[in-house]
């Protein structure tokens, strides 16, 4: 079986080729279990090997399995809650392989295909749906954001403090302040880009691939905030923090201090640095 490019990441640590090494029979066994017909990867995917498949009866869906991080976890259960309410439905799970079937985008153009603006009018119509009230097994946002304060100085020294003192500092207080003084809790997806909302035939936008938790309503757009897909500059970032602020109702600061929390806690990952997200802190420090 050939990798995608976009999976070879996990390459770099004994635990990533430790699970690379056992794809193949878990495939053949997924594959057995549903009597699915695969085709090739997906070039895409990048946190799980993501296939084409046919059911017995002709039925178009994706195999996928993960990679087994914590963020991805609660997938499954996401989806059986959606339950194709704004996302792709689940058709099958096996925990224990961590393996997915879920529907499948057809034709699956994403979303940052089109113009920021026209995106955005479809995030602003879909995410309302994904707001549902839910409680097990997912995290809690504040719990998450706890575990970030505790990483965050740790992983910025190990990585040689890639940015400056100031912005770690900043993060780190407003990431205190907003879990203690959270809204309304709802299911929300932490990775919710435009790479990760895809035309379909049965709805015209669909959300896949979600990291799932429970938290207020102003932590679920951050990802489309400060998300390169629909353009990596300080105007578009402010842009899409205005504009999905004020048409989804939601609280402006605590949507961009959520932005500068998050982004700069996932800066850093397996020693690896992201610049992009650094400059978006910066930007993002710098207005208000």
């Amino acid at each position: 079986m050939i990798v995608p490019e976009a999976l070879h990441w996990v390459r770099r640590t004994p635990a990533g080729r430790d699970w690379l090494a056992t794809i193949p029979d878990r495939l053949r066994e997924c594959a057995e279990q549903w009597s699915l017909r695969l085709g090739p990867p997906f070039p895409q995917a990048y946190a799980s090997l993501a296939l084409p498949a046919h059911l017995p009866d002709g039925t178009a869906a994706v195999l996928k399995v993960q990679y087994p991080d914590e963020d991805s976890r609660h997938e499954a259960a996401a989806l059986a809650h959606w339950n194709g309410d704004g996302a792709v439905r689940l058709l099958a799970h096996d925990g224990q392989r961590r393996a997915l079937l879920v529907e499948r985008c057809q034709p699956g153009t994403p979303l940052h295909d089109l113009p920021m603006d026209s995106a955005l009018d479809a995030v602003i119509a879909l995410l309302p749906r994904l707001w549902q009230p839910a409680d097990t097994p997912f995290t809690p946002l504040a719990e998450e954001a706890a575990g970030w304060i505790d990483r965050m100085p740790h992983t910025w020294e190990r990585a040689g403090r890639p940015y400056e003192r100031r912005l770690l500092d900043a993060a780190l207080a407003l990431l205190g302040d907003l879990a203690s003084s959270q809204g309304e809790q709802v299911l929300v997806n932490q990775d919710l880009h435009a790479g990760n909302v895809l035309a379909a035939d049965r709805e015209p936008w669909l959300a896949i691939d979600p990291k799932p938790l429970i938290g207020e309503r102003e932590f679920s757009v951050v990802p489309m905030v400060r998300g390169p897909e629909l353009g990596h500059s300080p105007s578009a970032v402010r842009r899409r923090l205005a504009r999905l602020s004020a048409e989804l109702r939601l609280d402006r600061e605590r949507v961009r201090a959520w932005t500068i929390g998050q982004t700069l806690a996932w800066s850093i990952a397996d020693d690896q640095v992201t610049p992009e997200k650094i400059e978006v802190v910066r930007w993002l420090l710098a207005s208000r």
